[in-house]
């Protein structure tokens, strides 16, 4: 007969104390995430490597703070005063964690705009999010426990309801923190909104309080807190600002739904960045003047223009130094950089938006194109190098079509790369090539412009383009164009025929170039191997090895050892033994899956819709509601059902988390081609959240069915501690090894099919405890 499994448990409802510690647990836990975010992506210059690399640390930190907890505080049986000293440490930890994070930005950077390379990265991380996430472990492990003795349950209800109240808390905190604090408060002000929640928690604990006084002690903590959100927060934001930027004077900073943009100003010279990131600097002729003037110089006679970003270095006043110019269509994501470029920066740059054949869009350039019918004789990119995930969007196959569709008969699409004057490496000399080669797919006829800044042009038409300098300096003097940079002494010199016949032979494709896609982002991996190269730290060689390994030998030597694990496995003689490993070997794979999906879908939308950082607190927000949601299914499920069905839901339910990740990029790419003007808000605001609920739900379903195997017949034992840490390990894993290696070098597709043979694994073996249960 099958054995059942605590057949309808009668537990007692848990005590509000109980309940809010779990809540806010999760709450503060995504809250600081969130914030925490943003500083380190603002720190390391947008790098998403930089997300993976926080999310790794924050998991092992928080999974050593569950393990140590649960060693140390085994056999203690009151743990209310304990919860309520750690719940003011976690809560006090957050705005001191924000300080140091820029506080060690600046002791490992000679100046404040250097980049760091990945081991700044993972010491910051690491030394940084210790003791915010040890807390945070620590407080899941010590409220379990509560639960456990506050309800008189067994071990397995107390670990699968804790981590139900503690996933519902982290939903609402990333739905109020997108919705609410993001848009109004600042690092250290939504830090100090975090610690006030939780010392008044703490308070309400140590003297045992009940609900009257439990409102009287938060509503009095709210009102001590105002000054401290209205007056000490900012403060503190302009003291470790100041810092930060150490030799610039901070004429702005401020926190947009897209970022972060700080305006400095050093030697008479005004510069403003993003996340970091330098955007522009003003006065920056140089630049400016090559941007705009080589592409227009490329068509006989402009009159329709397109400018996606970098309007604010000037690029806007040269591209109307075109006489015949009649309409010049800028896009720019950010409503606030305009706005801070029209107080801060020159006069005669920020008049020029206001000339009537500027049109200013404020959008994502991309999506821009997606959704105007208008045709343009040239689409100027004037975006950085696609060295990050964000940046790549616009280097890719997908939009290359998407210019040349918006082209009028005999347009051309411009756009710029970092390259170099002298000599051109072999990484260097690859990742233009791919460039070249993803353009060239789109585009029939290519002309470049060599020179520290390589310039691109590719145009459908034959005879659109031209490499002869006497033809564009024919151009520049007809047109009356007055310039310092771009000149006639200086065409023939960048155009030279060797230089020509040298770039044209560097860029001609290789039979093992590949082609830049939106989900197959080999720019990106050219671009962070570019980028770790300088720092000589060994991870260009790690992605350089990485790179040279084909997928279906990767995926066939993972398929093979998960094989050979299964098939040991399967021959223990220990049928109890089994089981219980493999709900361990489930809950490791779920959180590497949970992980996987989460970051997939963060940067499948950046990649189809241009930003993140405004959306990073909703999808963990509903990511987390979807693991509720799932738990709360889960633990309905473990009632009253024996042994065999247990591992056969099991089972079946691996199997949905295998095919999740193929699932997620199949709607997205659905979503991506229905999304026209009138129905992407509807898909950013309303389809992209349902699609991260969806998400969370089988991962948070598979952990207290897991847990109701792995710990059946011994129900006091003490195994909460176990099952959680596995759980934030298998994410801890799945973030470092997806963000650091698998994305950039296999692409999402191959990473969503290398999720499904993770899971394939526990399934089959959940199947072969299902059949040990119903045969005995």
């Amino acid at each position: 007969m099958p054995v059942q499994v605590n057949s309808n448990p009668r537990v007692r409802q848990p005590p509000f104390a109980t309940q809010a510690v779990l809540a806010l647990l999760g709450f503060t836990a995504v809250v600081g995430q969130v914030v925490l975010f943003r500083e380190l992506i603002v720190l390391f210059n947008g790098n998403e490597l930089s997300v993976g690399i926080m999310l790794a640390t924050w998991l092992l930190w928080t999974a050593a703070g569950s393990i140590l907890t649960g060693w140390l505080l085994k056999n203690r049986t009151d743990t209310s005063n304990i919860i309520a000293i750690v719940e003011c440490l976690c809560g006090l930890s957050l705005p001191l964690t924000t300080g140091s994070m820029r506080v060690a930005g600046t002791l490992l950077r000679t100046a404040p705009d250097e980049q760091l390379g990945i081991v700044p990265m993972l010491s910051i991380s690491f030394s940084c999010l210790g003791v915010f996430c040890v807390l945070s472990g620590s407080l899941f492990i010590l409220a379990v426990q509560m639960y456990r003795q506050t309800c008189a349950g067994s071990d397995r209800l107390a670990t699968s309801y804790a981590y139900l109240l503690e996933t519902a808390g982290s939903g609402l905190g990333g739905i109020l923190t997108s919705i609410l604090l993001l848009r109004f408060f600042g690092s250290f002000q939504i830090a100090i909104i975090v610690l006030v929640l939780n010392v008044s928690l703490a308070v309400c604990l140590l003297f045992n309080m009940r609900h009257a006084r439990v409102a009287i002690t938060f509503t009095s903590a709210a009102i001590l807190a105002v000054p401290l959100v209205v007056y000490v927060a900012p403060r503190l934001e302009d003291i470790t600002q100041q810092r930060l930027w150490r030799g610039f004077q901070v004429l702005e900073s401020q926190d947009t739904i897209y970022g972060r943009l700080t305006v400095v100003e050093a030697g008479g010279l005004r510069s403003i960045y993003d996340n970091g990131s330098i955007l522009a600097n003003v006065p920056d002729p140089a630049a400016a003047e090559e941007a705009v003037h080589y592409a227009l110089l490329e068509h006989p006679a402009p009159q329709k223009v397109l400018l996606i970003g970098g309007g604010v270095n000037g690029s806007v006043v040269e591209a109307l130094k075109h006489p015949m110019l009649e309409r010049l269509d800028y896009v720019e994501l950010d409503p606030a950089l305009i706005a801070v470029f029209r107080r801060l920066f020159p006069r005669e740059s920020a008049l020029a938006l206001f000339d009537p054949r500027v049109h200013v869009h404020f959008a994502d350039g991309r999506h821009y194109l997606m959704t105007t019918s208008d045709r343009f004789d040239a689409i100027i990119l004037n975006v950085p190098n696609p060295d990050t995930a964000q940046l790549n969007r616009f280097y890719t196959s997908e939009f290359f079509r998407s210019a040349h569709d918006h082209l009028a008969p005999g347009g051309l699409l411009a756009l710029q790369l970092r390259s170099s004057e002298e000599y051109i490496g072999p990484e260097l000399a690859e990742f233009l090539r791919c460039i070249h080669g993803t353009l060239q797919g789109v585009f029939p006829y290519i002309a470049v412009i060599p020179g520290e800044t390589l310039h691109l042009f590719g145009s459908s038409q034959p005879g659109a383009l031209t490499d002869d300098p006497q033809v564009l300096i024919a151009r520049l003097r007809s047109r009356n164009l007055k310039t310092l940079y771009v000149r006639e002494y200086f065409l023939p010199y960048r155009m030279s025929p060797e230089r020509m016949s040298q770039i044209n032979d560097l860029l001609r494709p290789l039979p093992e170039t590949r082609i830049n896609r939106d989900f197959q982002p080999v720019a990106y991996y050219f671009g962070a191997v570019l980028w770790s190269a300088q720092f000589k730290s060994g991870y260009a060689h790690l992605l350089e090895s990485a790179g040279r390994i084909r997928f279906r030998d990767a995926l066939g030597g993972v398929i093979a050892v998960l094989i050979l694990l299964v098939l040991v496995l399967i021959r223990m003689p220990a049928m109890r033994a089994r089981a219980r490993i493999t709900a361990l070997w489930s809950v490791a794979a779920t959180g590497y899956s949970l992980m996987a999906l989460q970051i997939l879908l963060l940067l499948a939308f950046q990649s189809l819709y241009g930003y993140v950082y405004k959306e990073f607190a909703m999808t963990i927000g509903m990511f987390m509601a979807g693991i509720a949601l799932g738990s709360w299914f889960g633990i309905e499920r473990t009632r009253a059902v024996d042994q065999a069905s247990l591992a056969r839901a099991a089972a079946w339910n691996q199997v949905r988390l295998a095919i999740s990740a193929p699932l997620l990029l199949l709607l997205m790419n659905l979503l991506a081609r229905s999304s026209a003007e009138s129905n992407s808000l509807w898909i950013t605001q309303l389809a992209f959240p349902a699609l991260a609920l969806l998400c969370g739900v089988p991962g948070g379903y598979q952990f207290p069915v897991a847990a109701g195997i792995y710990l059946r017949g011994n129900e006091t034992r003490s195994g909460s501690g176990t099952l959680y840490a596995l759980d934030l390990i298998g994410g801890c894993a799945g973030a470092l090894l997806l963000a650091g290696v698998l994305i950039p070098v296999f692409g999402f597709w191959n990473v969503a099919w290398l999720t499904l043979a993770v899971n394939i694994a526990p399934a089959l073996l959940f199947v072969r405890t299902n059949h040990d249960s119903s045969a005995n």
